[in-house]
């Protein structure tokens, strides 16, 4: 009689294998996409052109064909570029050099490349339909096929291990051999042991999952009382952020605007004219504009035909889209006005949308990240630059001797953990 146990449990370790193998595709194209978003996606999109330009198909495009290049540009792109009339070209013509991300691994790099490629694959396709201002975030998740395929193979070699015990136990009989009665599969600890292994890997991925993004709201985009239109107003009629958000330069709090900003300009635009064409909510309603401004005139009390206020006004109960833990500190004016940081790269293309949602996940790790990288105002040339900086006499003496070519935020303190918790 053949003894058909290590076959057995070769298929068992394989389904095993399988399910790891599974789980470690999802981590993988996880990965691409949140080193993406940690270090990308303030200044690019997968399919427009933002502070940089659009990503889709940049490995056919210029030097990027060579992947050696875009680690070498990806890793220190000022050097790259003074060798590089490509480079040249794209610094022409978008104003800025790339953040240089020397920490990032090729096999990082490579897990962008493949998540920037897949998004744009998913863009193209004919059944995929996103938002204006939004990126196509996930490819294809196959993690369910792998889970089902999975649990049969599981299933499949506990029927084999059994079958295989009871023609043992027939054979031994045949010959003579005593033996006992097989042990049931859910009482063999064998058994009890694999699948409690296989729950515990399962159960620890998706528990860490949810442990990681608990209290994270990205894309949370409640709808508010009165529809307002950030792509009519900041993006087709220009109007800038700081005239309605004045507190984003001077203070901690950028501010919701208070009705009598809208009042500067609706006391005499009464009706929207379409310009930015029809304007819809999230669930694809179309919205009367006009009948949004009168909205605005019930809540302060203005009466359009007699141009004044005729009654007392009420509070508009806007709902609050980006929160942060209570115990963490953040300062508009420190990143506005000191910083110079863009609106966009928190609040992504805020000029594109019309119900505004959270872009980013806002979490220590992204902020983080983006205190790695990001460069300050640092003051390395005379009458240029944030005269705050002066006091870094170590740092302007390693530039002077060619030590470094920049500061980051961190190189100042920006990771210490009492600059942002209190």
């Amino acid at each position: 009689m053949i003894d058909h146990r290590a076959n057995v449990k070769r298929t068992l370790l394989s389904a095993l294998f399988f399910l790891l193998l599974s789980v470690g595709n999802k981590l993988t194209a996880q990965d691409g996409k949140s080193i993406f978003q940690n270090n990308c996606a303030s200044c690019h999109s997968v399919t427009k052109d933002l502070t940089g330009p659009a990503l889709a198909g940049v490995t056919t495009r210029g030097p990027w064909t060579d992947r050696k290049n875009i680690y070498a540009w990806v890793h220190n792109p000022s050097k790259f570029m003074a060798s590089n009339t490509y480079t040249q070209g794209l610094k022409a013509k978008f104003g800025i050099v790339m953040t240089p991300f020397a920490d990032l691994s090729e096999k990082e790099i490579d897990a962008v490349i493949d998540y920037i490629n897949k998004t744009a694959a998913a863009v193209q396709s004919p059944t995929n339909n996103p938002k204006v201002g939004e990126q196509v975030i996930d490819e294809k998740d196959n993690s369910i096929l792998y889970g089902v395929l999975t649990l049969i193979l599981a299933v499949v070699a506990l029927i084999m291990l059994q079958v295989n015990s009871n023609l043992k136990k027939l054979a031994d009989d045949k010959d003579g051999i005593p033996t006992g009665e097989p042990i049931p599969f859910y009482r063999n600890k064998s058994y009890i042991t694999l699948i409690t292994l296989v729950l515990f890997v399962i159960g620890g991925y998706y528990v860490v999952k949810g442990a990681i993004g608990l209290g994270h709201s990205q894309h949370y985009q409640p709808e508010q009382p009165i529809f307002y239109s950030h792509k009519v107003h900041a993006g087709v009629n220009q109007i800038n952020c700081l005239y309605c958000h004045g507190g984003a330069m001077e203070g901690k709090h950028a501010n919701i605007p208070s009705l009598n900003i809208c009042m500067n300009c609706h006391m005499t635009i009464n009706e929207y004219s379409g310009s930015a064409g029809k304007l819809y909510r999230e669930d694809g309603t179309e919205v009367n504009g006009t009948s949004e401004i009168q909205k605005i005139y019930a809540a302060t009390g203005w009466d359009p035909s007699k141009k004044q206020y005729t009654q007392p006004g009420h509070e508009v109960q806007w709902v609050k889209i980006h929160n942060l833990p209570d115990h963490v500190f953040f300062s508009h004016a420190q990143h506005v006005n000191a910083g110079k940081v863009q609106c966009q790269t928190c609040h992504g293309e805020i000029t594109k949308m019309d119900e505004v949602y959270q872009f980013a996940d806002l979490s220590m790790g992204w902020c983080i990240n983006c205190h790695r990288t990001t460069k300050v105002n640092f003051d390395t040339k005379d009458g240029e630059g944030n005269k705050f900086y002066s006091i870094y006499q170590k740092f302007h003496d390693e530039i002077k001797e060619g030590k470094r070519d920049s500061v980051t935020v961190s190189d100042i303190g920006g990771t210490e953990c009492q600059k942002c918790h209190y």
